[in-house]
């Protein structure tokens, strides 16, 4: 994918509450308006990279982009699992992400616990690809430095 790493940010916004309730993998959503502007080289499916909430720690994250088949979505959405423990929620705050790879397509799920072993496959996956050097120097990127006003997606 030529697009990848793909910087962008934006406000997390309450999705459909699943990622912790039903899940137990609490997810950060984008607003359409970072959704809407992928590059179309950024299909659906599952990708790893860094994410930062605020001016916070840069932490490992996993991300889905699609309709999520199993709860069949009507609306594609960007889900990021960022690989941390939070004290608390942080709908609001400004969500930070470089995307650095991708792990695999969007699928179907015959059960929620075939979901979740799915999910939990992917999260180490991500961890490991992400301790890879050529990954982890994007932990270090100045694009988490940097807050701008304004909302942005790209390089």
């Amino acid at each position: 994918m030529k697009s990848l790493p793909y910087f962008c940010r934006g406000e997390v916004i309450r999705g459909f509450g699943r990622g912790s309730k039903e899940l137990g993998i609490p997810t950060a959503n984008f607003p359409d308006s970072v959704v809407d502007h992928l590059p179309a080289d950024i299909g659906t499916g599952i990708y790893c990279g860094w994410a930062c909430v605020g001016g916070g720690d840069v932490h490992k994250m996993v991300m889905s982009i699609g309709w999520n088949p199993y709860y069949k979505n009507t609306k594609k959405s960007m889900e990021t699992h960022v690989i941390h423990t939070f004290k608390e929620d942080f709908y609001g705050e400004i969500l930070s992400v470089v995307m650095v790879g991708y792990i695999r397509p969007e699928r179907g799920f015959d059960s929620l616990d075939a979901l979740i072993t799915a999910i939990h496959s992917d999260i180490e996956e991500a961890k490991r690809r992400l301790d890879l050097p050529e990954h982890r120097k994007l932990q270090e990127d100045n694009f988490f430095r940097t807050l701008p006003k304004q909302i942005m997606n790209g390089h």
